[in-house]
């Protein structure tokens, strides 16, 4: 259960952070939000990237499989992270809705 608690927490400030950067330096608001999928990808499935290019006709249909496969714990984690990115994104819009320029 502590796993749980701090793993959500740790993956919700991480994101978060990242997004916040992101959006503060490209002066997109939802730019994470969008290549939030890309990343968990990548932390999904576990062979190159590169196979997505060379056999789309294996590469995807066995990212589907471990997405699948995923365990609850997983996907809180991810879902956490992904809820990180939108706040950031509703954070950065509030502070320039706010006069804050340099967001």
């Amino acid at each position: 259960m502590l796993h749980l608690f701090v793993g959500t927490i740790l993956y919700f400030v991480l994101f978060f952070g990242i997004a916040f950067l992101l959006n503060m330096l490209l002066r997109q608001t939802w730019i994470m939000a969008f290549f939030y999928p890309i990343i968990v990808i990548g932390i999904v499935d576990n062979f190159p990237f590169g196979k997505y290019f060379t056999d789309p006709g294996w590469a995807f249909p066995e990212l589907w499989l471990q997405v699948v496969r995923l365990e609850l714990l997983d996907i809180v984690f991810l879902t956490a992270g992904f809820v990180g990115t939108i706040v950031s994104g509703i954070v950065i819009k509030t502070l320039r809705a706010n006069g804050y320029q340099m967001f």
